[in-house]
């Protein structure tokens, strides 16, 4: 295997982990929990025209009647088998499969663009909520120019690089408070480290502040390895805040069934950077030494 093909394979499969963890998470959180379709399917400023000419029902007797509700998360759980078939296709893509490629890959993407768009609606219209995901939607499209297209990996890099910098500064934008900081966060704060409320409150936009630098260093030569590592470690640790900061040995099932899922379509956001860094350094010390590992010979007995 060259130099340049054991390169590809490597951005490939840090790509699919992404982008299956990214299509699991999703599909897990459609089929069991509520995502916000409703914000748009009950706002009766779009909508009610739309029902009471087409339907012939009374905006009263949609939003009321249970067959509605009932289609309503149907039609949820269906986009969450979608999501599921997405993830196993995701493992599953090779070179050859271009048509199913367009479908699960591009398709999933542009569902997880219109989930980021509903997400977006329901904080009212923050821009930043939508971009925050800008690292969800577009793992799906790195993973197809990579498999299914002749562009250079500095390209898909350079789109790499532009998602993850909108991903850390639009989280910044919420831990700097310039939205509302979410007490979500100041709570897995708390609950993850031995801080104080007000502590919290520091540490969150000291974080928020270095996400914003992370999102312009990380474009600058000599400033972007240590940049990327720092994404990778933060943003693998901000995943599993979402678990440690919610954690509840009393109620252990609905800990892990409604927090897991969100540390599973978060750990990309270390993903993305890994990629990159392993697009940029790919005889890199570090990773030498993890394949060392992964390679080390089992003892062998003797016959």
């Amino acid at each position: 295997m060259t130099q340049s093909s054991n390169l590809q394979q490597k951005i490939i499969t840090i790509l699919k982990a992404s982008t299956f963890l990214i299509f699991l998470g999703r599909a897990y959180q459609h089929m069991v929990w509520d995502p916000p379709y409703r914000t748009f399917l009950w706002d009766e400023a779009i909508l009610k025209g739309f029902v009471e000419s087409v339907f012939g029902v009374s905006w009263n007797e949609y939003v009321t009647s249970l067959s509605v509700a009932s289609s309503i998360s149907l039609s949820i759980k269906i986009i969450g088998v979608f999501y599921l078939l997405c993830a196993v296709v995701t493992l599953l893509i090779k070179p050859g499969m271009k048509k199913v490629g367009k479908l699960f890959l591009l398709g999933g993407s542009i569902g997880l663009f219109i989930l980021a768009v509903l997400y977006c609606k329901e904080k009212f219209f923050h821009v930043g909520q939508l971009f925050e995901y800008t690292i969800q939607f577009l793992s799906p499209v790195l993973l197809y120019m990579a498999v299914f297209t002749s562009i250079e990996v500095k390209k898909i890099r350079m789109i790499a690089l532009i998602a993850i910098a909108l991903t850390f500064s639009c989280h910044g934008l919420y831990a700097i408070g310039y939205y509302p900081r979410p007490g979500s966060f100041v709570d897995m704060t708390i609950n993850t480290l031995p801080i104080s409320e007000p502590s919290a409150h520091v540490m969150l936009k000291i974080a928020g502040i270095i996400d914003f630098l992370i999102a312009i260093t990380i474009f600058i030569p000599r400033l972007s390895y240590p940049s990327l590592l720092y994404a990778f470690i933060w943003g693998g640790l901000t995943a599993i805040a979402r678990l440690t900061g919610h954690f509840h040995v009393d109620f252990l099932g609905n800990t892990f069934s409604q927090w897991t899922w969100e540390v599973i379509i978060r750990l990309p956001h270390a993903l993305i950077p890994l990629f990159v860094i392993v697009a940029d350094h790919p005889n890199s010390r570090f990773f030498k030494y993890l394949k060392m590992i992964h390679y080390r010979k089992k003892p062998q007995t003797a016959v």
